[in-house]
This record gives structure tokens, sequence and C-alpha cells, in this order.
């Protein structure tokens, strides 16, 4: 669902119950829930399932998992337990493929050191497939979408692109190079930059999912009570995603997205219209938007490097001002 959609029917939800224990709940929008179950121990809980974004069973099967294993990543947890959720047409559907799926899923969690204890699945036309999972995390060390101060510079550790491209590859428009470099990124956990954002004492993070880039950063900008302006140019980019922007590949998510973040967003001069569609394309298994002291930067960059991660850097927080967003060329 689009965020502004999302917002009209989670404001029907009473107030969550106020409770000592409940260290981040809904009202943040952050990517994962926590609740303290001990002075040194806290669990954090999110769900995220997704349809087909590939061809391939076995690599759609991994991107789930790492797009699920995400929030727990950028909250500065370590994922431990996780419920799978499948969505399959049994009936008229290869369970081979099905087989392949939940392979290439359980394969990514046993990589992240996760432990599968069951799921639910259910017959559907369409495939969906996912986690819930829970993770673990020092409630003294919890990363938050509110931390952000004036004066941080913000990382981003994945490129953008991955929804344009793949709707391209879904109209046949997409060519093998950039098919394998979205593949790889999607399917790549975001544990190392969570490793280098919590040895950087990162201020705040959420990673970049379905509503996009710019989505994403309203919420840290609503939380944290500042402005967010970010350097265009700067922002990396998949293979060929303005271009195909350029031939009218945009999905309906990026629309919806553009639509939400449109009131709270001032547009500098220079920013072309694929570029802005661009920063507000939904990604599946995205980087990390980490803010921190500029101090910081060069230090989180290069654990970054060494662990094979690609940041850049690509923004700053500024004081509040009449739009939460600010983009320049």
């Amino acid at each position: 669902m689009g965020p502004e959609d999302l917002r009209r029917v989670l404001g029907a939800l009473p107030s969550v119950p106020r409770s000592r224990r409940l260290l981040v709940s809904p009202e943040s929008w952050d990517d994962a829930g926590v609740y303290r179950v001990g002075p040194k121990l806290a669990v954090a809980q999110t769900v995220d399932f997704i349809t087909p974004v590939v061809d391939d069973p076995a690599d759609y099967g991994a991107i789930a998992a790492s797009n699920a294993l995400s929030d727990i990543y950028a909250m500065g947890g370590k994922p431990t337990l996780a419920l799978s959720i499948v969505c399959f047409p049994s009936e008229t559907g290869d369970l081979e493929i099905l087989r392949r799926i939940v392979r290439g899923g359980a394969a990514k969690l046993k990589e992240a050191g996760v432990t599968l204890l069951g799921g639910h699945s259910v017959r559907d036309p369409e495939i969906k497939f996912g986690y819930a999972v829970t993770g673990e995390i020092d409630p003294k060390k919890i990363v938050t979408n509110a931390g952000a101060k004036k004066g941080d510079l913000l990382v981003l550790t994945k490129p953008l692109g991955t929804g344009i491209l793949a709707t391209a590859l879904k109209r046949g428009l997409l060519p093998d190079a950039p098919l394998r470099a979205m593949t790889a990124q999607m399917k790549a956990l975001n544990r190392a930059a969570a490793a280098a954002m919590k040895a950087s004492s990162a201020h705040a993070a959420t990673d970049v999912t379905g509503f996009g880039l710019l989505g994403h950063a309203l919420n840290i900008a609503r939380a944290s009570r500042a402005a967010l302006r970010f350097f265009s140019a700067a922002v990396p980019l998949l293979p060929q995603t303005i271009e195909l922007v350029g031939r009218g590949v945009a999905s309906a998510g990026l629309q919806a997205n553009a639509a939400a973040v449109e009131p709270h967003v001032a547009w500098g001069e220079g920013v072309a219209e694929p570029t802005r569609q661009a920063l507000v394309d939904p990604q599946t298994s995205g980087g990390l938007l980490i803010a921190l002291p500029a101090s910081r930067v060069n230090g989180l960059l290069g654990r970054l490097r060494r662990a094979g991660v690609r940041g850049a850097v690509v923004g700053e927080v500024t004081a509040k001002k009449k739009q939460y967003l600010e983009v320049v060329a």
C-alpha cells in the first residue's frame, strides 16, 4: 500500500497501550517495534513479504529474506528468529518452484545466522513470500528515526533503482547486466552496513524500501523534528535507471510515493524529472540511510569500504523548515 493509504488505515487503530517496556512503537514509523525484556536485552519485531521481483525462484526467496531481515539491521539489532509467510497457487502452480523459493530464503537466513521456527501458508493466485522476524537489541543502543540532528550528514549504503529495473524486467526491457547487478544488490544483507553504523555511533537510520528514499527520509525528518537536504547528483543509482525512466518505466508504487512526499519536498532548479522519480522509486531490500555527525563520516565510509559495502554521502540534516525535505541538483 502507498504511504498515505497506510496512514489513513492505521489512523483507525486505538493508541498503543503505554508500557515502560515498549521502547519503540508504531507512532514513529520506525522499521521495527522494540520491547524490553530485561535490563540489557530487548526484542525487535517486524514482518515483510513481497511478490516476485526476479524470475529465478531461489533468487526471489533470498531477496525476500534479505528484505525482511533489513528492518532489524536498520534498528541496530541482530536478527535471530524467523517465521515464514507463503502465498502460493498450490492447485495450479508448480510445487518445485515453491521448493526453490523456500530453499533460497532458508539459505539466506542461514547466512544471517537466523533460525527458522516454522511459518504459515495459504492458497493464493499470486505468489507472495517473506518472513516475520525477531531480533535481539541492546535497549541503550537502539537506532531509530528520531535521533537525526542538525549538522548530521546522510550516508546511503545501496544505489537506488530496484523498483524501476524490476518493472522493466516484467516488461522484457531489462538487459542481463543490469539484471545481475540488481539481483546481487537485493540479495545482499544489510548486516555489514548495520555493524559499521553501530561502530560509528549513528544518530538515526532507516532502511530504504517500499516508500522510496524520500518517503523513508520523510519519516526521519518528522520523527527528528528536522529537515533533510539531499544532493541529487550524489545519490548512487543502479545502471540504466535514468534511461529506463526516460522510456516511461515506472511502477504504480512510484506514483503513490511521489504523491505522498510532494507536499513535503522543495525541489531545486536543475533536478530533472527522471531523477525525481528515482528518488521516490519503491525499493526492495534497499540500503540503509544513516544520519551521523560529520566528524564520524569518514570512519563510517572506511568501515563500509572494508566490508565491501558501497557508501555515499547523499545529504545533510538541517533545521526544521516549512517543508521537511529539500532536493538540490
